[in-house]
């Protein structure tokens, strides 16, 4: 295990090589963020405690997530990184959680305060072993205050908590259960550039840090723009109804073949004369209830059903083509078999083959591009303890020091395997 090679080489070899990573999160944001550290290179070792290991190896297999024999959620968030199993719990793995701080860079972790302080894993604690360590954690709802130990995951923390929930539904609908990870993945960028920016503090200072953020300021922070008008005491529009919404050119349509079009004029008065000349409907122009914003804003239900004719008139295709001739901004809302045949997505390398994959040939790609810094190809994630004896043996423990940590249960007697499909 080599530290982090000399700037020299840098534009040699990926971004992060020789860059060491202990990931002692579980489920998916903190795993995340260091997933996007291994993509840049990154060694990252996992550490899971025995038995099932993070309970994320599991969590495909529950209902809404789609039905597959492959644990396509465990590929996405731990490729390319090496499974330790130690029971943090055990006395006797104090010894190798002190080897695996010294011998680490940055250490990511998602436990609660007060699960950090009963293993001695606070950055008060681990500091002390390495002072140059990037230490980073997440909570769902912050460090401190009433809620610091309460369990938060992206739906309860990022959607329900920050207002997200309540603005993306239609009126007097209930709040929509929204994919599972899509907080996550945002706070875990949140990390990765917390991670990033303390390892530049390190290289001026010589000194490591403690950077952190929660599920809630991401959750916060994305609905950040209607919540700085709520700060300034700025008037709300009603539960928003697509059938009579604030503006009808900020909206949805569904086409005779029942796909929806979302329209987004921003630059409304420009966008709206292109657009009624687009669909044929030029005679909507000279209508003195559209004549302007203000007036398509007061008769907006008008103007839906107006547009709702027109759109039920053709299928997606052709609006598409019409759309797109006039160079107007609108999206197609895509289904998932679209979405993994997108060309766009391939053109740009968003969707990826995953090296000696299996049966999983292509995975998502983290969304960071540094074009002069190519990623590695996404590996295989790994089986429960697949590396338990390599680490420990490249942390210096030899083969008697091994069998006693097995014998006095801090690490599992027999190598466990979770394989992508189990």
């Amino acid at each position: 295990m080599k530290s982090i090679l000399p700037n020299a080489v840098f534009d040699e070899r990926p971004l992060f090589s020789g860059l060491r990573v202990l990931d002692i999160a579980s489920f998916i944001a903190g795993p995340t963020a260091t997933t996007v550290l291994s993509d840049f290179g990154a060694e990252v070792v996992k550490v899971e405690a025995p038995g099932m290991g993070d309970p994320y190896r599991h969590t495909y297999l529950s209902p809404p997530n789609p039905s597959s024999k492959e644990n396509y959620a465990w590929q996405l968030t731990n490729r390319n990184k090496r499974s330790l199993v130690v029971d943090l719990k055990n006395p006797h793995s104090a010894e190798v959680l002190a080897r695996l701080v010294k011998w680490a860079d940055v250490l990511v972790t998602n436990f609660p305060p007060r699960v950090r302080q009963r293993l001695g894993l606070n950055y008060e604690d681990v500091s002390l072993l390495n002072p140059r360590l990037i230490y980073a954690d997440i909570t769902g709802y912050g460090e401190v205050g009433p809620e610091a130990d309460k369990p938060g995951y992206d739906t309860t923390a990022y959607w329900a908590r920050s207002g997200l929930m309540h603005v993306t539904r239609q009126a007097s609908s209930p709040p929509a259960l929204p994919v599972p990870g899509i907080g996550d993945h945002a706070t875990a960028i949140s990390l990765y550039a917390g991670i990033v920016s303390g390892l530049y503090r390190r290289e001026r200072t010589g000194k490591g840090c403690n950077v952190r953020t929660s599920l809630i300021a991401n959750g916060v922070w994305a609905t950040a723009m209607w919540l700085q008008a709520a700060l300034q005491g700025a008037k709300f529009s009603h539960e928003i109804d697509r059938r009579r919404p604030p503006n009808a050119l900020f909206n949805s349509y569904r086409s005779q073949d029942s796909r929806w079009i979302l329209l987004a004029f921003v630059q409304e008065d420009k966008n709206w004369p292109v657009f009624a000349r687009a669909i044929e409907r030029s005679d909507m122009l000279s209508d003195p209830r559209f004549a302007d914003a203000e007036r398509r804003h007061a008769n907006s239900g008008a103007l839906v059903a107006e547009i709702d004719r027109v759109f039920g008139g053709h299928p997606l295709a052709h609006w598409r083509s019409v759309l797109d001739a006039a160079h107007l901004p609108y999206g197609a809302v895509q289904v998932w078999d679209e979405i993994v045949k997108d060309p766009q997505l391939l053109a740009n390398h968003i969707l990826v083959p995953i090296a000696e994959g299996g049966g999983v040939t292509m995975t998502v790609d983290s969304p960071v591009v540094i074009k002069e810094s190519p990623k590695v190809a996404p590996r295989t994630a790994p089986a429960l303890g697949e590396h338990t004896d390599e680490v420990l043996e490249e942390l210096g423990f030899d083969a008697a020091q091994i069998d006693e940590l097995r014998a006095a249960g801090a690490i599992p007697h027999a190598p466990q395997s979770s394989r992508l499909h189990e």
